[in-house]
């Protein structure tokens, strides 16, 4: 795991010199990017979401590519349109900015639901159709989508297909005064995302996917895991619970979180931490928990606290695996 440690730390290190006092927030865009995930960022307009973006994708190299939503953009607009060339009389195909290794959607909310949905088929199955020809995607690709809450003007709300095709949701918040102080002497000739420079390799990446994919699950940990995510379809609160994509989410992303700290298997703690961030986008709640003013993180929170830890398998993984 000693590779996917140092991975870890050079990109977090990097991303900080932008992004100031929300080191958890960006160990959750890692642990993203390491189980091939995309990532939704939602905050209100001005906390850092886009520069968050741009450094992981400038820490890494490769292609990058920017789409800024708006209400009259549409779907040819982010995956391309065949064009017809009159001098060899074919339809040649004029790829779209989906067609990086990392995109950045920006405010993705104030696109319509019509040219939102044409991120589905790329961020699900690494692929666009075009006029019936399909064309793949470069790899590594990731999604990372930033929103404003769906209160403010001018927004529409991602539909429940697009919300379960991201890994991670994170919200940034605003920073302490302390935060917001060392962020305004950076900033004060020039931004700081100007002199970010690479400091990991697609390859790295690739390499480093690989070994997550490798962290022991004990069986008491999958059946913690699917525990959860039954509790979700269960809640009173709940009108539609999490998706089996909610059990993958969980899975590979106790996977990189563990790595990252260094062990080749997965505590129910791992899980724990990332939970809130794995599932509350994937719940719709019944009309009266809205009324009650209760949200999906406060849902995923109680579920956490009913549910218990079953077995004592995950402490000792050795003895687990030689059985």
């Amino acid at each position: 795991m000693n590779d996917v440690i140092s991975f870890s730390k050079r990109l977090i290190a990097n991303i900080e010199q932008t992004i100031v006092g929300k080191q958890s927030s960006i160990e959750i865009a890692v642990i993203a990017l390491l189980c091939q995930g995309h990532l939704l960022i939602e905050d209100v307009p001005g906390v850092g979401k886009t520069v968050m973006a741009r450094s992981l994708a400038r820490s890494l190299g490769g292609s990058f590519s920017r789409i800024q939503f708006t209400p009259d953009m549409l779907p040819s607009d982010v995956i391309g349109v065949s064009i017809y060339n009159q001098k060899d009389q074919t339809f040649e195909f004029k790829s779209g900015p989906i067609m990086a290794n990392i995109v950045l959607t920006d405010e993705i909310n104030r696109a319509t639901p019509k040219t939102q949905s044409a991120l589905l088929e790329a961020m699900e199955e690494h692929q666009v159709t075009v006029d019936g020809v399909t064309h793949p995607l470069p790899s590594p690709f990731m999604v990372l989508a930033t929103q404003n809450p769906i209160e403010y003007e001018g927004t529409f709300p991602l539909p429940e297909a697009q919300l379960d095709r991201f890994l991670l949701r994170i919200k940034l918040g605003y920073p302490n005064p302390n935060d917001e102080i060392i962020m305004m002497k950076r900033q004060q000739y020039r931004h700081p995302l100007q002199d970010l420079e690479q400091v990991v390799s697609l390859e790295d990446l690739k390499k480093t996917q690989e070994a997550v994919k490798s962290v022991f699950v004990s069986p008491a940990v999958e059946s913690y895991i699917v525990d959860l995510i039954n509790q979700t379809r269960h809640h009173t609160e709940v009108l539609l619970g999490a998706s089996p994509r909610g059990s993958l989410s969980l899975y590979r992303t106790g996977q990189a979180r563990a790595a990252m700290l260094g062990r080749d298997y997965v505590l129910p703690d791992d899980i724990k931490t990332i939970a809130v961030s794995a599932l509350s986008h994937r719940l719709i709640l019944n009309p009266g928990a809205r009324l009650r003013s209760l949200n999906s993180t406060d849902v995923v929170h109680q579920i956490l606290k009913e549910v218990p830890v079953g077995g004592g398998e995950h402490k000792d993984p050795q003895s687990t695996r030689s059985n």
